[in-house]
């Protein structure tokens, strides 16, 4: 039975830190087969698995790497970035009043008319009908609590929660290298 290769446009290679966790999870820290090929001939990276696909040139061929890992390590973001993305992320892409994952947009709890503020602590996920409906108000007045009280998250945190939402493909040669550095059940 012959088993079909990729298409070259869906060849992405799997980037991982000198360490050989991925830089990212969420989204996974993965780059174009035309990047992972170039690092490879600036000898900025090692190639750690292929895909069966090659490329070549007149006078070269190269099987396309699948997974990659940085010769010099990376060092991670000490704090994430407030971003709508990291925001959502947090709160795992569910309203924070009515726990839906539709319509999503953020909500400022104590609401910028009364002194509230854009941050960490102020902001959280809401779906749109959600936010409509508590408008201008306080939690209080409104009846409407969020489910988690907003927070500052650390670099970890989201980590985790990304690996909660894997992306919709997974190249077989990247499960040796996702998801190994998480606590098993006992």
């Amino acid at each position: 039975m012959d088993v079909a290769l990729p298409r070259l446009e869906q060849c992405h290679a799997l980037v991982l830190n000198a360490d050989y966790k991925p830089l990212s999870y969420y989204p996974l820290s993965l780059w174009p087969w035309q990047e992972a090929v170039k690092s490879v001939f600036l000898d900025r990276v090692n190639v750690l698995a292929e895909y069966e696909k090659t490329v070549n040139s007149p006078s070269f061929e190269m099987r396309l790497p699948s997974v990659i890992s940085l010769k010099s390590y990376v060092k991670p973001a000490r704090a994430p970035a407030f971003t709508r993305f990291n925001l959502f992320l947090r709160d795992r892409f569910q309203c924070q009043y009515c726990g839906s994952g539709q319509d999503l947009t953020f909500d400022h709890v104590i609401p910028r008319s009364k002194g509230g503020v854009t941050s960490w602590e102020n902001i959280t996920t809401a779906c749109a009908p959600c936010n409509l409906k508590k408008g201008g108000r306080m939690p209080q007045q409104a009846h409407m609590i969020p489910r988690q009280k907003p927070y500052r998250p650390g670099m970890m945190q989201l980590h985790n929660n990304g690996r909660k939402f894997p992306p919709n493909y997974l190249h077989e040669s990247w499960y040796d290298f996702l998801y190994w550095d998480i606590e098993l059940e006992k």
